[in-house]
């Protein structure tokens, strides 16, 4: 077999990911809690033994007469296929660890997920977790897509799709329900902060491409970098914005993470090595010891060490999950940049994807996502430098207090 490292953090061969562990709901498997490591390697796992501490007698009684003694009554019934009573035997042995990261993805499952990941789908555009309560709740909605344009927001709670209620569903279930081809609509209903009564929308479905980088030079002096995914090819096109900033005179760097669910824990790491000395650590897997602790450090790129007029603020919110928050939490604790917003989503576990044949896979949690000085990022996530929040209301008027909040920083000379 062989396996992949995803985190979600959040998204094969081996490959960490660092992927908030939401989807993108009718759309990508990033959401899978993963975040994809270019330059990955492939590890062959032996042939599975039965463990001696375990007495399988009653599974296989309970199988036995199932198929022997089992007789269909009545039309919500079924005698299923060989194969569908195996998954199925993995998935309640996979749900009993009670963990919404550890999925079982039998083929049809396993196959969206790799369709996902080519980053061009059909669907809503909008990324989704469960919650603590196990509630499905809106990471971040993806800029310019339906789910954007129909009002949809980080925070927002998934009550139901169509006519189906979704509790105790899972990401991947409601994922299901909500894909579809491009021009047919679904309708969600959500429960939002501050409003008393459920939220009703239909949302047209579209042809979703993630995007993935925006740059703009501002007159106060200040280059801005809008980075929405970390892509198989981001650290590319950031080192080509970062090009920009330098060949543009500026000295003051503001990099936008907000609504970023994650990506590829590679990106995220070159990234943070064009602000790091090498060696410094930009994230640390935490396997509690179950195997030696990893740590992601810097390439050493740090091509601002001699700029003594550099200044850098990045922009986190709610949205902001996994290979954002591994870049946010490096920057910020060691001291290079203020983080300017609202508190980070918190997807902190670290999954690893296993091909079990036949086209299923299993994703395992295996560790969990430490900041360079410790901190576990799922507990609560990244608390921002400078507080500042962004109401719908501002959004509706077209204000930004919390990027306001960035420039009065960056344009402040102590």
């Amino acid at each position: 077999m062989t396996k992949t490292q995803l985190n979600a953090a959040g998204v094969l061969g081996a490959v960490v990911l660092a992927f908030s562990g939401g989807i993108f709901v009718g759309v990508s498997a990033w959401q899978r809690n993963i975040a994809a490591a270019s330059g990955s390697t492939t590890t062959v796992l032996g042939a599975a033994t039965q463990p001696q501490d375990v007495d399988m007698t009653q599974f296989w009684t309970a199988y036995n007469l199932l198929n022997e003694r089992f007789v269909v009554t009545h039309a919500s019934s079924t005698f299923p296929e060989k194969d569908k009573q195996l998954y199925s035997a993995i998935q309640g042995l996979t749900s009993s660890f009670g963990d919404p990261y550890t999925v079982f993805m039998p083929p049809s499952d396993a196959k969206v997920f790799t369709d996902d990941i080519s980053g061009s789908f059909g669907g809503i555009g909008m990324e989704v977790d469960n919650d603590a309560k196990g509630n499905i709740v809106v990471v971040s909605p993806l800029k310019g897509t339906p789910s954007e344009r129909a009002g949809i927001r980080s925070g927002d709670i998934l009550l139901a799709i169509g006519t189906t209620t979704t509790e105790g569903m899972t990401t991947d279930d409601a994922i299901k329900l909500i894909r579809g081809p491009k021009g047919t609509s679904v309708t969600l209903t959500f429960a939002r902060a501050g409003e008393p009564n459920p939220l009703i929308m239909s949302v047209m479905r579209d042809t979703i491409n993630i995007p993935v980088i925006n740059t703009i030079k501002r007159d106060d002096g200040i280059f801005v970098i809008e980075l929405y995914s970390f892509s198989e090819n981001s650290a590319d096109l950031f080192r080509d914005a970062l090009r920009q900033f330098v060949e543009s005179g500026d000295t003051k760097l503001l990099l936008d993470l907000r609504g970023n669910p994650g990506g590829y824990l590679d990106a995220a790491v070159d990234m943070a090595s064009y602000f790091l000395p090498a060696g410094d650590v930009i994230v640390t897997e935490d396997f509690k010891g179950k195997q030696p602790n990893e740590s992601h450090r810097s390439l050493g790129y740090n091509i601002f060490a001699n700029n003594k007029n550099f200044k850098m603020a990045v922009l986190i919110d709610q949205g902001s999950a996994s290979a954002s928050e591994i870049l946010s939490g490096a920057l910020q604790q060691h001291g290079v940049a203020k983080l300017v917003g609202t508190r980070s989503f918190g997807k902190g576990s670290v999954q690893e994807l296993m091909d079990l044949g036949g086209g299923a896979e299993l994703k395992v949690t295996i560790a969990r996502w430490l900041t360079p000085n410790g901190s576990s990022i799922s507990d609560g996530g990244l608390q921002p430098d400078i507080k500042a929040d962004r109401t719908a209301d501002d959004v509706k008027a077209g204000n930004d207090p919390q990027k306001d909040a960035a420039v009065v920083y960056l344009l402040n000379n102590q």
